[in-house]
């Protein structure tokens, strides 16, 4: 594979086209757009155009923006969740 054939990554079936390719302790690596990130290329399978989402992860970082909390938030919403209708009744 080369730069500009799209690929995918086995195990997620993560489909994107090579921007870049390493070589680097005896592996090669493919770097795909879709997530910005290096795969072994043995992972790596040829894939279809078809199979290819054009969205950018920069664009994909935008479409979460502001749904992320912090963990302090996470901890102040478990607080402030009345559980008592969940509590079983009765008992014995």
């Amino acid at each position: 594979m080369q730069v500009g054939d799209f690929a995918k990554y086995l195990p997620t079936s993560t489909v994107g086209k090579v921007t870049e390719v390493r070589e680097s302790g005896g592996k090669v690596w493919l770097r795909l757009d879709y997530t910005g990130l290096y795969y072994d290329r043995t992972f790596l399978v040829p894939a279809d155009e078809s199979e290819y989402s054009s969205i950018s992860y920069k664009e994909r970082d935008k479409k979460f923006e502001g749904r992320m909390q912090t963990v302090e938030e996470v901890a102040n919403t478990a607080r402030e969740v009345d559980i008592s209708g969940f509590m079983p009744s009765g008992g014995g």
